[in-house]
């Protein structure tokens, strides 16, 4: 069953940029002529849309400060592609084939998300922008990556996504500290303010 490897490894790249993974996976399943894409996602308006919207992301992640608000939303928005993303894959008939892969999905998704946003939470501290673009960087290599391989290597996908998933968790928990103080600093710059966490 190659639904679940594509399933984890689409989840991993929506926690990283789900407008993105949801474009790369439409354009190979429109033009790569690849199976296992839901159509919804080869669809011109839904190309067009998420096309911009990975390019905002694209841009906005770049920059130190608004790559963290960027996040705040993200973290509700990119769980919930990484869940509705394995939905589709099941075919969405709402069976428990659908609701395991959106729950691995999701799951996937928001574990992702919480590892990325606090690395680059850590990232920002550092004075230099270079560190904060070099993550970026990486992280957008990865979901194209990661969501090429899950259409076309689904269990290679999910492999390499587990092992990225493992670093990232990983490395976010070394730099726990760094977070603590990246969250401090994020607050400090917050428009109106951020409540206590």
């Amino acid at each position: 069953m190659e639904l679940l490897p594509m399933t984890f490894a689409s989840g991993w790249a929506s926690g990283i940029n789900a407008y993105a993974t949801v474009f790369v996976l439409g354009l190979l399943g429109r033009y790569a002529g690849t199976g296992g894409v839901p159509e919804g996602f080869m669809r011109t308006d839904v190309l067009v849309v998420m096309g911009i919207l990975a390019l905002l992301e694209l841009v906005a992640d770049k920059i130190p400060v608004v790559d963290s608000f960027w996040d705040v939303p993200s973290t509700v928005i990119r769980p919930i592609a990484g869940a509705v993303i394995g939905a589709l894959i099941a075919g969405a008939q709402g069976d428990l084939l659908t609701i395991s892969l959106a729950a691995v999905g999701g799951v996937t998704a928001l574990l992702s998300h919480l590892s990325k946003a606090g690395i680059r939470l850590a990232v920002n501290t550092s004075p230099e922008p270079v560190s904060n673009v070099a993550a970026s960087v990486a992280g957008d290599v990865g979901v194209v990556g990661v969501s090429t391989l899950a259409v076309l290597f689904p269990v290679a996908a999910a492999v390499v996504a587990a092992v990225l998933l493992v670093i990232m968790i990983g490395l976010a928990w070394v730099l726990m500290s760094r977070v603590r103080r990246g969250w401090e600093w994020l607050k400090a710059r917050w428009p109106s303010g951020v409540p206590s966490a």
